[in-house]
């Protein structure tokens, strides 16, 4: 009998495709400059919990402890901007300050081309996310997010009404 073919759980959320795609909307949005991979990681909470940061309504549907997602996508949003790198939708380069991405040449065919009502909010929340952010240091951007209380501690918003709840 012939090899059975191994089937492999692909996960569609949260994977380096998902945020490989937000990445190439994001860098378009950037145009002409682009970004470190800290400052990616940055952006990519402001495009999915812009509410969060008095913007447009939220991509996604704000959960408990996102602040904690911040960490564990950084590896993440590497791998998605390596494989969008295999296509030319995202480039990178290296100079004394470390290494930026920006969008590849075929970024801004494959975002003018795809017009789901998904892409079309993470189009906006992308432009507004490089309109509102694109200044600012991964540094700043930190700075800025903390005092809004978002980051390290989102997972306490509402805790004083859920408290009096409780009494």
């Amino acid at each position: 009998m012939g090899e059975i073919a191994e089937l492999r759980y692909v996960a569609a959320f949260n994977s380096p495709f998902e945020l490989g795609v937000r990445m190439v909307y994001l860098l378009n949005s950037l145009q002409p400059i682009g970004a470190d991979l800290q400052k990616l990681v940055l952006l990519d909470y402001a495009v999915v919990y812009s509410c969060d940061l008095g913007g447009p309504t939220s991509l996604h549907t704000p959960v408990p402890y996102r602040g904690s997602e911040y960490l564990s996508r950084r590896d993440l949003i590497a791998q998605g901007l390596h494989l969008m790198s295999t296509r030319c939708l995202v480039s990178a380069f290296m100079d004394e300050t470390g290494i930026t991405y920006i969008a590849g040449e075929a970024a801004r065919a494959m975002v003018g081309a795809l017009t789901s009502p998904y892409l079309r909010e993470l189009e906006e929340r992308c432009r507004w996310a490089a309109s509102t952010f694109a200044g600012m240091n991964s540094r700043e951007m930190t700075e800025k997010f903390a005092e809004q209380g978002h980051l390290w501690g989102a997972e306490f918003e509402g805790a004083e009404a859920r408290m009096s709840q409780w009494q």
